[in-house]
């Protein structure tokens, strides 16, 4: 059965137990999906209303845009694991001659570029995900303008567990060029997902 299927307690029950995965890396996208799911919220509850009509226009393509977002998120949550998974499994590959070493080494800096690769998309949609969020804020709901904050809160704990989930794998991948592009690019995202979500915060607190 896929993570996302699952009920929410059996999930958390994985996640505290002593299975090595899922982890941090699916918990990020988890995270970020729930923020991005909030601001569709906050969309929805928005669109047709009288009072928001000069922005109807823009509250649709957020909700749309939103919707394809928390998609691609939800869909990490299994990924992160699957790629994890293929980490672990290199362990158990053949290591009796060059030959063997050799695949064994081989395939394990591939697995390590996968399991790179998704926290760093992760990081990517919660930056989009963010960006999103920001055009939405005094334009929306009024009522629900709390929960705007709560996305912006979610999504950049996405963004920084991912980065961290993106660091840890670097750790071990021989490709210097490789690790040096996918620091300077999550450096890149952090930064202006920190930015753009204290903003949204900052604005948010004010208004209430």
């Amino acid at each position: 059965m896929k993570l996302v299927d699952q009920r929410i307690g059996d999930f958390i029950d994985v996640l505290a137990s002593d299975a090595p995965a899922p982890g941090g890396g699916s918990a990020a996208a988890l995270s970020s999906a729930m923020g991005i799911a909030l601001t569709g919220m906050v969309a929805a509850l928005t669109v047709d209303k009288p009072k928001y009509a000069e922005h109807d226009e823009l509250t649709r393509r957020v909700l749309s845009e939103a919707e394809s977002l928390r998609h691609g998120l939800t869909d990490a949550i299994d990924r992160d694991t699957e790629a994890f998974n293929g980490v672990s499994e290199v362990f158990s590959m053949p290591k009796s001659t060059d030959e063997e070493k050799a695949a064994r080494k081989a395939a394990m800096q591939a697995a390590l570029k996968s399991a790179t690769a998704v926290p760093l998309e992760v990081m990517e949609l919660s930056l989009k995900a963010l960006e999103l969020t920001a055009q939405a804020v005094g334009k929306s709901n009024a009522n629900a303008a709390s929960d705007l904050g709560v996305a912006a809160l979610s999504l950049l704990a996405g963004v920084k567990s991912a980065w961290l989930n993106v660091l840890i794998n670097l750790v071990g991948v021989a490709d210097a060029d490789f690790v040096e592009r996918h620091k300077a690019k999550g450096q890149e995202i952090l930064e202006k997902a920190e930015s753009v979500s204290g903003d949204i915060y900052g604005k948010i607190v004010s208004s209430l």
